[in-house]
Parts: C-alpha cells; structure tokens; sequence
C-alpha cells in the first residue's frame, strides 16, 4: 500500500510521462488534414530518410507501447488484456485518428501500471533484447520517457514545417506559481 503522506517516485514519473503524452496529442490535434503521406524534403546525402507523417504517428504508438512492455514484465499479472495490445500493430502508417485513439489506449495501460509499480521495484533488473543480462526497471522506463520525448519534438518540428503555428507552451508544460 502507498504512503498516502509522501509522494513515491514512481507517482512523479507517471507525472511526467502523462505530460509528455498530453502534449504529444495536443501536437496531432494540430496537424492539418491531408497531409499522412508528407515528409521532410532532406538533401539525399541524409540517411536514413525522414518517415512520413503517417508512418511517425504510428511509430508514436511504439513508443508508448515500449512503457507498457516494461510495466507488464514488472507485474504480468496485474496489465489486464495487454497480450490483446501486443497483438496489434505498432510502428505501420496510420491516421491521426487513429493514432490519437491508440495514445488514449496505452495512457491507460500506463497509468494502470504504474499504479501497480512501488519504488523499491524500479531498481530491479529486466532482461531485454539489447540487455540481456538486465537493465534496471528505472532505466528503461526512462530511456521510453527519451524515446517518447525525442519523437514528440520530431512530430513538432513536422508540424512546424507544414505551417501550423506552434510554439513552445504547445511543446512543454509550465508550472506556474
């Protein structure tokens, strides 16, 4: 049971992560109509070539589903029907629509994982395809948070490039006293 007296780390990165995804669909609610098959134009020397718009939108939802991936393995028990989610596509050209109803789909899964996750638990190693022996829970949930991060700006600048006025509160989130 949590400390309802003290706020554990694991409630401050769900924080965070849940800020990142706001903001995220915030951005694809911006992103003008018509536009899935559109890309940067990048000099040829420029390898690999930027994805198209649809194709980042599903590579967003891969990268929520690599948060979900670590909760589950954390408590298997505890993720309700993910094997359903793992069963559905990931990283494919899809619509804004779709994506942002994907994104809605795994906050939950987020948030119910991380409901289930204590402290103590994110030191804990888990084995992956790039670490075999383990990797902390911790450091995995936080190379997600870059993962998501790094491809929220990207989604950013694509919008920025097809003239849709953003600007930086559209990107961060800002405390105010």
């Amino acid at each position: 049971m949590r400390d309802s007296q003290s706020i554990q780390l694991t409630q401050l990165l769900l924080a965070k992560v849940d800020e990142q995804i706001e903001r995220l669909s915030h951005i694809l609610t911006q992103l003008p109509a018509g536009k899935l098959d559109w890309a940067p134009d990048m000099p040829a020397s420029i390898s690999p070539r930027p994805k198209s718009l649809g194709n980042l939108l599903g590579h967003l939802i891969e990268c929520l589903a690599g948060f979900v991936a670590v909760l589950y393995a954390v408590h298997p028990d505890q993720l309700g029907s993910f094997q359903d989610l793992k069963q559905r596509p990931v990283n494919h050209f899809c619509t804004e629509s779709e994506a942002l109803d994907r994104i809605a789909e795994y906050r939950r899964y987020i948030v119910q994982g991380f409901e289930q996750l204590q402290d103590d638990e994110l030191g804990r190693p888990l084995r992956t395809v790039f670490v075999p022996e383990g990797e902390p829970v911790l450091t995995l949930l936080l190379g997600n948070l870059e993962h998501l991060v790094n491809h929220k700006h990207e989604i950013f600048v694509y919008a920025k490039l097809l003239g849709v006025p953003l600007a930086t509160p559209d990107l961060y989130h800002f405390r105010r006293p």
